[in-house]
């Protein structure tokens, strides 16, 4: 009768999707056919991508604690999302959300991007920020578009993975290695 269906109850959505929000998935979009991707994301999550969104983004981190790395102004920096904590980020900030808590549960709430409006994944030296690998695409999908992404980049040689700056080798998807490397060290 509507078009997205009738009220559901969130607490039931995520009794039944309780085994996508774990690794290696992580995250389920709620409804595929709105002007907004509504997802819920849980951890245990750490990565060491950097997310470069052409649009704002709603964060409620509503079960356990996570944190979003930034990369501004030339440095890395720090935002907690702490129980019962909600954020709205700005469009094209470099951000990299962080959720090592098991059972940690976020509402990320995002616009559908229009057509040309590209999202980015990128990867950066931990110990210089410098810019070591960047991917570009069209945004369809969070669950299905981001994986393959991931994928290239961790199918890319050490030569590849050298900051141009300093040396360092980016250890792909060695997510611990990378932030042992982070001049911010998580809590």
């Amino acid at each position: 009768m509507f078009k997205y269906g009738s009220p559901l109850n969130f607490q039931r959505w995520l009794d039944d999707n309780q085994h996508l929000l774990k690794p290696p998935v992580g995250n389920q979009q709620i409804w595929a056919d709105g002007d907004f991707m509504v997802t819920v994301v849980g951890g245990p999550n750490q990565r060491t991508d950097f997310h470069d969104d052409p649009v704002e983004e709603f964060f409620y981190q509503f079960k356990g604690n996570a944190y979003l790395l930034i990369w501004d102004r030339g440095r890395y920096e720090r935002v907690n999302l702490k129980e019962g904590d909600m954020w709205l980020m700005a469009p094209h900030v470099i951000h990299s959300p962080q959720r090592p808590e098991a059972g940690s549960l976020c509402l990320v709430i995002e616009r559908k991007r229009p057509q040309g409006e590209h999202d980015a994944l990128q990867w950066s030296c931990a110990a210089c920020g410098t810019l070591i690998k960047r991917y570009e695409m069209q945004l369809e999908s969070l669950v299905a578009d981001l994986p393959p992404v991931y994928e290239r980049f961790y199918a890319t040689s050490e030569a590849e993975r050298t900051c141009r700056e300093c040396g360092q080798i980016h250890p792909g998807r060695a997510y611990q290695a990378w932030h042992e490397a982070l001049k911010i060290q998580p809590d």
